[in-house]
Formats: C-alpha cells, sequence, structure tokens
C-alpha cells in the first residue's frame, strides 16, 4: 500500500522540469564529487578499491580492505559514508525514479503493471545505506571483528548493484521505448 503511494506520487510529480531537474543534479554531483571521492578512495585502499564499488567480494576481503586503508583511509571512509554516501544515493534515486515515471507515464498505460518499476531505485537506496553501515561499522570496529556486519555487507552490495543497473535497463528500455513511440508518430502525421 505505502509502495502503491510513493510510487503514484512520483508519477504525479515528474513532470518534465522537475525529471530534467534530477537529471542536472545527478551530472553536476556525479561531475563534482565522484572524481574526487574515487581519488581519495584509491590513495587510501593501495589499490584494493572500495566495497561500494565492489560487485562481488567476501568478508575476509572487507577486512584486507580495512587493514589496506590504514587507519586515516578508515576514518576518512567512514566519513564518506556519513556525508558523500548519505547524499549520492538520494540523489540517484530521485533522478532514476523522476525520470522512471516520467518515461513510463509515455510508454505505459495507467493499469500496467511494470509502471511500478520507479520503485527499484528505492530499494537500491535503501541496500546502499544498509551497505554503508555495514562496512563504516566494520570500519571503525578494525581490528576487532564484526562477522555478522562483515557477511551481510556483500550480501548488500551485490543487491544494491542488482537493483541500481535494474534501474538503469529499465531506464533504457523506456527512453527506447518512447523515441520509437515519438518516431512512428511522426511518421503517421506525415502521411
Amino acid at each position: 500500500m505505502m509502495n502503491q503511494k510513493i510510487s503514484a506520487w512520483f508519477f504525479k510529480i515528474s513532470n518534465g522540469k522537475i525529471t530534467l531537474i534530477a537529471l542536472l543534479f545527478f551530472i553536476v554531483f556525479s561531475i563534482l564529487f565522484l572524481p574526487g571521492q574515487s581519488s581519495l578512495t584509491e590513495s587510501y585502499s593501495q589499490g584494493m578499491g572500495s566495497p561500494d564499488t565492489s560487485l562481488f567480494y567476501t568478508p575476509a576481503n572487507l577486512y584486507q580492505m580495512a587493514e589496506k586503508y590504514g587507519e586515516a583511509g578508515r576514518s576518512a571512509y567512514v566519513r564518506a559514508r556519513y556525508t558523500f554516501d548519505l547524499a549520492f544515493p538520494i540523489v540517484y534515486t530521485f533522478f532514476l525514479a523522476t525520470s522512471l515515471s516520467w518515461f513510463g507515464t509515455r510508454v505505459l498505460s495507467e493499469k500496467n503493471e511494470f509502471r511500478s518499476v520507479n520503485l527499484i531505485p528505492f530499494y537500491a537506496m535503501l541496500f546502499d545505506f544498509f551497505e554503508n553501515i555495514c562496512t563504516a561499522l566494520v570500519f571503525i570496529r578494525y581490528p576487532g571483528t564484526s562477522s555478522v556486519l562483515a557477511s551481510l555487507a556483500p550480501f548488500f552490495t551485490l543487491v544494491k548493484w542488482i537493483y541500481v543497473s535494474s534501474a538503469f535497463v529499465f531506464l533504457f528500455i523506456f527512453v527506447i521505448w518512447y523515441l520509437v513511440k515519438q518516431i512512428s508518430s511522426k511518421r503517421k502525421e506525415r502521411k
């Protein structure tokens, strides 16, 4: 019931202007903040990468990352989880939800069950937050162990990426579908 209300609300607010604003926020955030965050992670991780950008890793890999980051790197990582990585999931969720809603309105009927795909970004954001909590707590407690959190983090990361990827795939399909409909209607008008 709550999901239907959220989905309907996004369909209601997702006009061209809101969708364009969401896209601009996403692009600006990606250009201004992602490269710096990536550089910072690379400098601390010594080539190990970050749990956030990994698709698959194990609890042992997570502990290896925590060790490689060192004390300063772990502190920076945790700080980023509660600043940058709180903001970015909100930004990408807003962009994806409004875009899926705007294009969904143009390619799907109101009764089509696929309209609810505009909720996929919310699940991505939720699992992103779960991932951040687990990995940050593992880094905070290191060298102590947090076996439950270290085991949950890779699962949350994988599920996050499945939802993020699915949202982008649906968006791609909706955009192509919309463009095909536009081209088709233009051809009909000419006849």
